[in-house]
């Protein structure tokens, strides 16, 4: 599954955009770096019923940012992805 997958199913299950669950960690201090994965996996869990693959697409993109290693984009392995920038503004919004 490609990392932007993950983020579109993440938002499935929640209902919140990628660009609004990055708010609500800011909000809970959770962007800090010192915040290790675990705890935001913790979060993710209790809140909103996330695993840990999922969970972990998220914590890269609050510990990283939006950019992803360029060797995943236009491949055929498992974490294939058109673009370096993954999209958080929500599915609806993504463009074609």
């Amino acid at each position: 599954m490609s990392f932007q997958a993950y983020l579109d199913t993440i938002e499935d299950k929640t209902g919140l955009t990628p660009r609004q669950l990055l708010d609500i960690a800011d909000s809970k201090g959770l962007s800090d770096p010192d915040v290790k994965a675990g705890q935001i996996l913790d979060w993710l869990k209790t809140d909103y019923a996330l695993g840990r693959g999922h969970g972990m697409a998220l914590v890269h993109v609050i510990k990283k940012g939006p950019r992803i290693d360029k060797k995943h984009v236009g491949t055929t392995g498992t974490h294939r992805d058109e673009s370096e920038i993954l999209w958080l503004e929500g599915k609806a919004s993504k463009p074609a």
